[in-house]
């Protein structure tokens, strides 16, 4: 089974790009953020990055979820924003294929995205924070790196290209 999460920081258009991505693919798909507790949506609201120790219930939340899509026979797509390797060890741990999909925007277009969100708790002041933690796969990681450069559609296009040029 396969499980691709797909990964960046906030306004990289994770949530778009999953979605279509698992509806192309025929998979389930969950949101990341819909697993954070009400206390990790009130912190980073309010403008405050989370801890490790915040981050810990809900990564081990999305391992356990792609665990039970695992289990059911299932292959999904799952956003998360997987800013650091430590964080990705954690969703490795689920059964089953973990594959990354790092999406890659310039800071500046992230920054106008983000403040032109209106239905979205994390603040643009946040985006520095997340850029500067952000450590980027490694070349010993299951992943992709795709640049966000057109419609959405077209990111999909360009992940699913680059997911099948990777060796199995």
């Amino acid at each position: 089974m396969e499980h691709l999460v797909v990964m960046g920081v906030s306004g990289s258009g994770k949530s778009t790009v999953a979605r279509i991505l698992a509806e192309r693919l025929g998979r389930p798909f969950a949101e990341g953020d819909d697993f954070h507790p009400a206390s990790n949506i009130a912190t980073m609201a309010a403008g405050r990055s989370l801890t490790d120790a915040d981050r810990a219930p809900w990564l081990a939340a999305l391992a356990q979820w792609i665990c039970e899509q695992h289990a059911a026979g299932l292959d999904s797509v799952l956003t998360c924003s997987a800013l650091r390797r430590r964080y990705r060890d954690v969703l490795r741990t689920a059964d089953g294929r973990v594959r990354f999909v790092h999406l890659v925007l310039d800071p500046e277009t992230l920054g106008a995205r983000m403040a032109a969100r209106t239905d979205h708790f994390m603040p643009p002041a946040l985006l520095t924070s997340q850029l500067a933690t952000l450590e980027p796969l490694e070349a010993d990681e299951d992943g992709v790196e795709v640049t966000v450069d057109g419609d959405p559609q077209q990111v999909v296009d360009a992940v699913l290209r680059a997911l099948r040029a990777e060796p199995s």
